[in-house]
C-alpha cells in the first residue's frame, strides 16, 4: 500500500504514534509519506519507504493568521496524485480531517477517489471538539471520513456523547515500541541521581495544567516524609517555571530535578521505581505505558482510558483526580518493600507487553485493507 499520514511532528503522543506506525509499516515494505509542518520528531533517520513532505505557509500582509488548513489541504492534493496513494491516515481532528475531507473533495472534482482513516487521541474530541467554535467541522469531518478510530474505550463513549455521533469508531489502542522501551542497565546512572539507594518517582508531561503536575510534587512530598525518595520531572511547558520556582521556596529542592524536554527518555525511565501520571483528563496515557514497559509502576488519576491501561492493584493504582493523599499511600505501598515492588514491575512490563507495535500495527494495517475494500466498493 501507498499510505500517507498526517499529524503532528512533535513530542506529543498523537505525533509519536503517528510516527511510530508509519515506521511500522514501512517496515513492511508498504511506502509511507509524512505530511507536515515539520519533520516529526521520531522520524530521524533515513529509510527505504519512507518520505517527508513538508508544508510551507506562504506569510502575506494581509493574512491575521496564516492560512495552514489550506496549505495542508493543498499538499495532501499533491501527495495523493504525485505519489498515487490508496489511502489517507490523518491523527488529531483539528485541522487535519477537515484539511484531508477537504483534499478529497478537491481529488473528487479531479476524478481521484481516496478513503481517509480519522484517529482520534483524546484532546482533540475533549478539549477542541467540546469548544463552539470547531465542534461542527469536527463532526462534519468525522461524518466524511470513510473509517474512524479512538484510542480507548473511553474517548470511543466521549465521541459519541458529545457530537451524537452514530457511525462505527473502531477502538484501536495506542501502542509502545519494545524495541527502544525497555529497561537498559543505567546502575551507573541511578547511583548518580540516588547516591543513598533512595526510591526514584518519576514524572514526564507537557506540564500543563491538565497534567496537575501540582499534585506530582504534593505526592512526592507525601512519599518522601515515609521513605527516602527522589523526583525527576522530565518535559517542558508553561507550569514549569512557576513550579521550579515553588521547589526552591521549599525544603525539598535538593530532592527534585527538572530535567526539561529529553529525547532518551527510555534511558531515564529505566532507573525509575515510580511513575506518577495524576492527569485531570487521559484519554489514553502513553507516557505511563511507556514507563510500564520500562519495568516501572504507575500511579495515577481514575480518568479516561488511564484505567484501560494502569491495572488498579497490578500495575501500580489508580485513585480520583486530585486525591494525592491515597495517589502517595498507594506509591507508599508500593515502594515500601523490595519484593512488593518487584512484583509491580513484573506485571507493569508484562502488560505493556500486550501493546507492543508487533501487535497492534497488524491490526490497521487489516484496518486499512478494509476501509481501502469497502471504499473501492462504492466507488464502482
Amino acid at each position: 500500500m501507498n499510505i500517507g499520514i498526517i499529524c503532528y511532528p512533535t513530542y506529543g503522543g498523537s505525533g509519536v504514534v503517528a510516527t511510530e506506525l508509519g515506521k511500522s509499516m514501512g517496515a513492511k515494505g508498504h511506502k509511507v509519506h509524512f505530511i507536515s509542518y515539520d519533520q516529526p520528531a521520531r522520524l530521524d533517520f533515513f529509510a527505504e519507504n519512507l518520505f517527508y513532505h513538508e508544508v510551507n505557509v506562504s506569510e502575506y500582509p494581509l493574512f491575521k493568521y496564516p492560512p495552514y488548513e489550506i496549505a495542508l489541504s493543498s499538499k495532501i492534493v499533491e501527495i495523493v496524485k504525485s505519489a498515487d496513494l490508496d489511502i489517507l491516515h490523518v491523527h488529531y481532528a483539528i485541522p487535519h480531517a477537515a484539511a484531508a475531507v477537504m483534499a478529497k473533495y478537491v481529488l473528487r472534482e479531479e476524478g481521484v477517489q481516496i478513503p481517509i482513516i480519522t484517529t482520534l487521541h483524546g484532546t482533540d474530541i475533549t478539549l477542541v471538539g467540546k469548544d463552539a467554535t470547531y465542534g461542527p467541522v469536527i463532526h462534519y469531518s468525522l461524518n466524511q471520513s470513510d473509517g474512524v478510530t479512538a484510542v480507548s474505550e473511553s474517548l470511543k463513549t466521549d465521541t459519541k456523547n458529545i457530537f451524537q455521533f452514530e457511525k462505527e469508531i473502531r477502538v484501536i489502542p495506542n501502542f509502545v515500541y519494545f524495541g527502544r522501551f525497555q529497561r537498559q542497565p543505567k546502575e551507573h546512572f541511578k547511583l548518580a541521581i540516588a547516591p543513598n539507594k533512595e526510591r526514584i518517582v518519576i514524572h514526564t508531561s507537557n506540564f500543563r495544567k491538565v497534567k496537575r503536575v501540582d499534585d506530582v510534587l504534593s505526592v512526592f512530598r507525601l512519599i518522601q516524609q515515609q521513605l527516602p525518595a527522589r523526583l525527576l520531572m522530565v518535559g517542558d511547558g508553561p507550569e514549569r517555571v512557576r513550579l521550579e520556582r515553588e521547589c526552591r521556596n521549599s525544603n525539598m529542592c535538593d530532592k527534585i530535578t527538572f530535567l526539561g524536554k529529553q529525547d532518551a527518555v527510555e534511558e531515564i525511565l529505566s532507573v525509575g521505581d515510580l511513575f506518577l501520571m495524576p492527569s485531570e483528563t487521559e484519554s489514553f496515557g502513553l507516557a505511563a505505558l511507556e514507563a510500564m514497559a520500562c519495568q516501572v509502576p504507575v500511579i495515577s488519576s481514575n480518568t479516561g482510558g488511564l484505567p484501560e491501561v494502569n491495572i488498579d492493584g497490578v500495575t501500580g493504582f489508580t485513585c480520583d483526580v486530585g486525591d494525592v493523599e491515597t495517589m502517595a499511600k498507594r506509591g507508599i505501598e508500593v515502594l515500601q518493600s523490595d519484593e512488593v515492588l518487584h512484583k509491580f514491575k513484573e506485571n507493569a512490563v508484562n502488560h505493556a507487553k500486550t501493546y507492543d507495535i508487533d501487535s497492534v500495527s497488524p491490526i490497521y494495517e487489516a484496518y486499512y485493507e478494509e476501509v481501502i475494500e469497502k471504499h473501492l466498493q462504492t466507488v464502482v
